[in-house]
């Protein structure tokens, strides 16, 4: 078997999803049953126990493992205040630490991120933070107790592809913890190249919840997800310069008849 242990916890999959930007939440039993995840990730703000509809645990299976993220925090001290509001909401000890200051671009503050990963871990969190992709902090994410690390392809919700890939392959090859790439994956294709590439998992949300057809996309995010792990642990051929013939070009048929 080829499966992710993570947080101690054994995952057959290796396609995480987001649930925003959908239409309704009520789709997301369905497109949950699409792509088979077992690692589904919300904000903790849109947990809302007073409403039934508003609130979406109500509308995810019970056997997923819930991955509430800190959207909204700007710093450590409040990524860490929205975790443990989460675990005491019953939501578990699970939590993606997002810590964005930049209301343009979204991108990640790693020291703050750094920080909130430390704090959490020595709580007893299975901590998952997302961060720009940089070694360095890569590193220092691990010490502090993170259980993997989430590097962005590309700002959120751009589907622009893995436009970092050369620095999340760095991560990939010099870290030790699982890599799972979040964020900017917009095709099936560019989450197979990211397990091609060798990342333990990827995070998929508005390239889902964007297409015309959520349902049927969350299934070929599935199938891309397998076929990438698949490639990689066969291990890819190598690539070359110059043209390389798989037939001779040598000995036709009725060469040197006379």
């Amino acid at each position: 078997m080829d499966n992710l242990i993570l947080g101690g916890v054994e995952l057959k999959s290796r396609l995480f999803i987001g649930t925003g930007k959908y239409s309704t939440n009520a789709i997301m039993p369905d497109i949950i049953k699409a792509c088979n995840t077992q690692v589904v990730t919300t904000a903790v703000r849109r947990v809302d126990l007073d409403d039934r509809e508003e609130n979406i645990l109500g509308h995810l299976p019970k056997d997923i493992v819930l991955l509430p993220n800190t959207s909204g925090a700007r710093n450590a001290e409040e990524a860490v205040r929205i975790a443990r509001l989460a675990r005491a909401m019953g939501c578990g000890n699970w939590v993606k630490i997002e810590v964005i200051s930049d209301n343009k671009y979204l991108l990640p503050d790693n020291f703050e991120t750094i920080k909130a990963t430390e704090i959490l871990a020595k709580e007893g969190f299975i901590v998952l933070p997302y961060m720009s992709p940089d070694l360095m902090s890569a590193k220092r994410l691990v010490e502090a107790g993170a259980a993997a690390v989430m590097p962005l392809g590309a700002p959120i919700g751009t589907n622009r592809g893995i436009r970092t890939k050369e620095l999340v392959q760095i991560l990939i090859d010099e870290i030790k913890a699982p890599i799972i790439v979040d964020a900017g994956i917009g095709k099936p294709s560019e989450a197979a190249e990211a397990m091609e590439m060798g990342a333990a998992a990827v995070l998929v949300n508005t390239a889902i919840a964007s297409a015309e057809n959520p349902i049927a996309m969350a299934e070929a995010f599935s199938l891309a997800v397998r076929a990438g792990r698949i490639a990689y642990r066969a291990k890819l051929g190598e690539e070359k310069r110059y043209a390389d013939p798989s037939s001779p070009l040598t000995g036709f048929l009725f060469e040197g008849d006379k």
